[in-house]
């Protein structure tokens, strides 16, 4: 009987200390996986703390620009730009070395250019971002006289990869503008308009052709 006894007390010791066997491997496996997880989320904090810095880098260059070169005029009327231009996202506005702009270093978010008609000053960096995915931006200013403008966003409405919009400062009534080309028309009844479309809309000049021109920014 007293080893029936001895055989039941060994057993049970030998459960408990099972138990304490499986208790101290989970309580390893625990603090295994706390200190992975803590490994991870310092980690997650560095590469943040890196992205935020290259952030903080291309914002703080978006007017150093790598952009060189200039408007070269052809003999067909429409200017090309002679030189690089750099196509950094940047959050800073930029300063361009034509108005309106060419092309160059553009915030992320790209101006909706399905044909829409823009009746106030867009910025140029938004702008420039839809020339990088082939639009072309119809520009005028107070000197254009009113039945072109009217006539011309008709046109703009008709075209899908087309924006237009006022630039007060520009150099001429109506200017046509795409990524590295741009040239002046002294109207909406300008053939030169449609003959611009034709070449310029997607052209062979586009940096991101087949890139949307919808889902961007609509004011």
């Amino acid at each position: 009987m007293g080893s029936a006894k001895n055989k039941s007390s060994a057993a049970r010791k030998a459960r408990i200390e099972e138990m304490r066997r499986a208790e101290r491997a989970r309580e390893r496996r625990g603090r295994i996986l706390t200190i992975t997880a803590s490994a991870v989320v310092v980690a997650a904090l560095v590469v943040g703390g890196v992205i935020l810095v290259q952030s903080s880098d291309d914002s703080d260059s978006a007017t150093d620009s790598k952009t060189a070169g200039k408007l070269v005029a052809g003999s067909d009327g429409v200017s090309t730009w002679k030189g690089t231009l750099s196509q950094n996202h940047v959050t800073k506005s930029v300063k361009y070395p034509v108005t309106p702009p060419v092309g160059g270093d553009h915030h992320a978010a790209w101006m909706n250019c399905n044909g829409d008609v823009y009746t106030k000053a867009l910025n140029n960096e938004n702008a420039v971002h839809s020339l990088e995915h082939g639009a072309v931006w119809v520009t005028y200013n107070s000197k254009a006289p009113k039945a072109d403008v009217d006539a011309l966003a008709e046109k703009v409405k008709q075209t899908p990869y087309t924006l237009m919009s006022p630039v007060e400062d520009q150099k001429d009534p109506v200017l046509l503008t795409a990524w590295g080309h741009q040239r002046t028309v002294t109207g909406a009844d300008d053939p030169n308009v449609g003959k611009f479309f034709e070449k310029y809309v997607q052209g062979e000049q586009t940096p991101e052709k087949g890139a949307a021109c919808t889902g961007g920014l609509s004011e």
